[in-house]
């Protein structure tokens, strides 16, 4: 399953990049994030790779998280891997104007197992549900500095 979700966030593109790459700074935006373990290459740079642990209604989930390709303030793109799905995401950042910038999320969802296929072909709205709203949390982290870490 591929899809494309953008947000315009009130932030200059520097502010906005940076923000992005930050390790620290994901539980800010990124719901249900417990904790971030580096597991190898250099932090935040090409080819590096974190765990990322997750709980989420009760359940705790794990993901990898490998960066792909960086030409940062403009391009991050990582790849996501858990036991049931490989989700490809790529990030462009343009500046719209001197306080303005577009973020596009190109997405791909790849299922590993026939279950996680259902799922997709039954609910791909949950799954764009779920990317565009970390979306929002990342704006309003960027323009109010609203965090959802205990949330």
């Amino acid at each position: 399953m591929k899809y494309t979700l953008d947000i315009l966030i009130e932030a200059p593109l520097e502010v906005c990049a940076k923000k992005f790459s930050i390790t620290e700074y994901m539980n800010h935006w990124h719901r249900g994030l417990v904790s971030i373990e580096h597991l190898s290459g250099i932090p935040n740079e090409l080819g590096s790779k974190m765990k990322l642990h997750y709980k989420i209604g009760g359940l705790n989930l794990n993901q990898i998280e490998t960066i792909t390709h960086k030409n940062l303030p403009h391009e991050l793109h990582c790849s996501y891997a858990t036991k049931d799905l490989d989700h490809l995401q790529d990030n462009f950042f343009t500046a719209t104007s001197q306080n303005q910038t577009k973020w596009t999320s190109v997405n791909e969802c790849v299922p590993l197992n026939f279950n996680m296929r259902i799922k997709l072909w039954l609910m791909p709205k949950t799954f764009k549900k779920q990317s565009l709203q970390a979306m929002k949390d990342f704006k309003n982290f960027v323009e109010n500095g609203t965090s959802v870490a205990h949330a």
